[in-house]
């Protein structure tokens, strides 16, 4: 087998899944955000924000799960089995949150259970995402490239903790957002939860820094083995700078760089998770290499990722340029 095809593979997922993570966060923040905003008029400007862009920024996690499924066969059947029950409500979630984007504009006045679906949708969908990645992190079990655990072993307090971080997380995305593309009172909602959801991230993120290695040996001995220790503990405070930048810009007023500041926490907490796992796909038994799908699979995909993938970026660049700038009450999509 070429051993650079699973790699290209890993990077190619890695990345939609980076890309899931920031577009679909900001939007799933919003839904997290939504019951907090107090008049009506707020939470149309909070969704008409984001009308133009949610079912596109999905786009990314259909990339992740069907390149884990076509490329990494051993690994999708493993992983799928360990989560089947957050991976469904997951899912579910994201499709009463899709279905209520919709109904909620033709329902009105009558609306206000759209507006609970919208928001019990999006941070429903956010915890699980969580739960998940927690779960990953702390490592499935696995006999015989096979899962051999139960139903219910992904709900440990680490996954569940790992599970609020990311709704907080997605938060802060979703109120920077509104910082930088809103004006008036829904702007003001978004300042005035930022500072407390980034204290929560940062929190997260040294309490996760501090879990991991303290549970898991294989983190341990990556994190803290020399030279590794001198080469990787940049991240770590690369974040802690990048968190005072946030924090430092939403105290100055600034408008769009507290949401590029929040992508880039949420890039280096990604880094600091793939340096904790790789080469693993499925932590700790399979690499990338165990579980990677004949090189003639691997290839005949890659060429029609080639592609397609220039098409999806272009597609997403030119929607966020079309629907720049501010949106303002009575102004959306819909």
């Amino acid at each position: 087998m070429e051993w650079y095809l699973p790699v290209i593979w890993a990077g190619l997922i890695g990345t939609a899944v980076a890309m899931y993570v920031i577009l679909d966060g900001f939007d799933l923040g919003i839904g997290v955000l939504f019951p907090f905003a107090r008049k009506e008029e707020e939470r149309d400007v909070m969704m008409n924000s984001v009308a133009p862009f949610w079912d596109g920024n999905e786009t990314w996690l259909v990339l992740g799960g069907g390149g884990l499924w076509v490329a990494f066969p051993q690994a999708y059947a493993v992983i799928m089995p360990a989560f089947y029950l957050p991976v469904i409500g997951m899912l579910l979630a994201l499709v009463l949150r899709g279905v209520s984007f919709e109904f909620r504009w033709v329902a009105k006045p009558s609306h206000r259970m759209w507006d609970i679906a919208f928001a019990g949708g999006s941070i429903v969908a956010a915890f699980l995402q969580g739960v998940i990645l927690g779960g990953l992190i702390q490592g499935v079990a696995v006999v015989d490239r096979q899962f051999a655990g139960g139903a219910f072993d992904w709900l440990t307090p680490f996954a569940v903790f790992t599970g609020l971080a990311v709704v907080a997380g997605y938060g802060l995305l979703g109120a920077t957002w509104l910082v930088m593309r809103t004006a008036g009172p829904t702007q003001d909602l978004g300042r005035q939860y930022a500072p407390a959801l980034l204290a929560l991230v940062l929190g997260a993120m040294v309490v996760i820094s501090l879990w991991t290695p303290l549970t898991v040996e294989r983190i341990a001995t990556r994190w803290f083995s020399l030279p590794n220790f001198f080469f990787l503990w940049p991240v770590p405070l690369a974040a802690a700078g990048v968190g005072y930048l946030v924090w430092h810009w939403l105290r100055a007023g600034r408008e769009g760089l507290p949401f590029v500041g929040s992508i880039l926490l949420f890039l280096l907490g990604y880094a600091g998770l793939v340096i904790s796992t790789v080469p693993y796909l499925v932590p700790p038994h399979l690499t990338f290499w165990d579980t990677a799908a004949a090189p003639a699979s691997q290839i005949f995909l890659l060429i029609g990722t080639v592609f397609l993938l220039p098409l999806v970026l272009g597609y997403t660049i030119f929607v966020y340029w079309v629907f720049r700038g501010k949106v303002s009450p009575g102004e959306g999509y819909h």
